[in-house]
């Protein structure tokens, strides 16, 4: 017979040993269950109609140079929460698209308004939707049919893909990294009398990846803060986001590629303006991006935590009729556009807005990622801001979300001036500027909704 041998270690010994023990052994991570489901669709227009983006161009077109999509994915945690992020290669979402899709996917599938996401790759060479930018573009009345049934037909579709996703559900296991790429350039540095200014950038990749439980790639969610304006012609394309999305398909095949656009609003691409230039650096991001799919990643655990809410932002004291008028007689091009439009919009509402409602958005996946969406041409500074907050590794900033409806500068800009400081406003058909107290008001409204998905007093 065989006795078992015991070992007696020193009382005081085995304390400390255990007390050591206790001190290093990591936490056990809770089992968490996802389910993920993704869907695409086309949204190349079927007619001529007006490109996005640039105030120069003179006429609608028809031609395809990059076939544009829409794509969601849908999110179910183990509380039985279900929530989906949409991606497009449009200029933007407007808050009209926005609550309309919301409205009628909360009828169809009972999702809460903070657990619809929207996001935009901002590229420059895809239709006109909503009112968006229009003080900017030489359209006539004959242009706006198309613009209409095009805007209808997203929301429709978007409509639909929310319901595809849902029904494509299957359990999934997600994980997250940051990559590097460094194509992106602060457009407000380049140009005579601006080199001393700063020049930041947020080069960062992030890098969602969602797998099934057999181990295949079913999604494919990443990031780059920067315009998507290498192309500035009159064929419809997705720009550097459209090329690197197929890119990243091509190399795993099965995966679907959604594109999520970062706070570049003073980013460019550098050097532009030529279909090879934006194909290089598409396919620069995805093999940034497959540095993290074939790398090591960390998972991301559930539940997923929403918050969306609206931060009044001030714009400076509103033009008066006197002054719009005058305007008419003295100004032209978009100038004297932008004071039509606000003429027109005083003579129907009465007034001139002195706020924004501005929607923020956050969603925190368990403790291991919080993803904050900020409305509008977000510029760099809160994406620094906000990952120095939060955490440079586990916290992901996009602009372009939901809405976009003008420049959001930060202080540092507005003291500056310039285009992201104020003068994008009469493209976007607002008032005046904001004033100093936007950065502060929105921060403020961030730092309360990552704390309430946090958990955190």
């Amino acid at each position: 017979m065989i006795r078992p041998v015991t070992c007696r270690v020193p009382s005081l010994f085995a304390a400390a040993f255990l007390l050591t023990a206790l001190v290093i052994q990591p936490p056990a991570r809770a089992e968490t269950t996802w389910e993920a489901g993704a869907a695409r669709v086309n949204i190349n227009p079927t007619e001529p109609i007006w490109l996005a983006g640039y105030g120069g161009r003179e006429r609608p077109v028809s031609e395809v140079l990059h076939d544009i999509h829409m794509k969601a994915l849908a999110l179910k945690d183990q509380t039985g929460a279900t929530s989906v992020l949409i991606t497009a290669d449009l200029l933007g979402f407007t808050a009209g698209m926005a609550k309309t899709i919301r409205d009628r996917a909360k009828r169809k599938h009972g999702l809460s308004e903070d657990r619809i996401a929207f996001n935009a790759s901002h590229t420059h060479s895809a239709p006109v939707v909503g009112k968006m930018l229009r003080p900017a573009y030489l359209m006539k009345s004959e242009h706006e049919p198309p613009v209409q049934r095009y805007t209808a037909k997203i929301i429709d579709q978007a409509v639909e893909l929310i319901g595809e996703a849902i029904d494509d559900l299957v359990p999934a296991e997600l994980s997250f990294e940051h990559s590097l790429a460094g194509f992106a350039v602060n457009r407000r540095r380049a140009g005579r009398g601006r080199r001393h200014y700063p020049s930041p950038v947020d080069h960062d990749v992030p890098v969602l990846v969602v797998k099934t439980a057999s181990g295949n790639i079913k999604a494919i969610v990443f990031g780059y803060a920067c315009h998507a304006t290498v192309l500035s012609g009159y064929e419809i394309n997705g720009d550097w986001p459209g090329y690197a999305q197929s890119a990243v398909e091509k190399a795993y095949p099965g995966a679907m590629a959604l594109f999520v656009t970062g706070c570049g609003a003073d980013a460019n691409p550098l050097p532009r303006r030529s279909a090879e230039l934006a194909q290089r650096y598409g396919e620069t991001l995805a093999f940034a991006v497959g540095q993290v799919v074939d790398g090591e990643r960390r998972p991301v655990a559930g539940p997923l935590k929403t918050a969306l809410e609206h931060a009044p932002i001030a714009f400076q004291s509103p033009p008066t009729r006197e002054e719009l008028e005058g305007r008419l007689k003295t100004e032209t091009g978009s100038r004297k556009r932008h004071a039509q439009f606000l003429l027109d919009k005083l003579n129907s509402d009465g007034k001139l807005p002195t706020e924004y409602p501005y929607p923020l958005q956050v969603w925190q996946f368990g403790d291991d990622l919080t993803f904050i969406h900020m409305a509008g041409e977000v510029v760099v500074d809160y994406s620094l801001r906000f990952k120095a907050a939060y955490g440079w590794d586990d916290t992901w900033v996009a602009g372009y979300s939901n809405d976009v409806f003008a420049y959001i500068p930060s202080v540092r800009i507005l003291k500056e001036g310039g285009y992201e400081g104020g003068g994008a406003m009469i493209g976007y058909g607002q008032p005046r500027p904001f004033t100093a107290t936007v950065e502060q008001v929105i921060a403020d409204k961030v730092d309360e909704l990552v704390k309430r998905t946090q958990g955190m007093p």
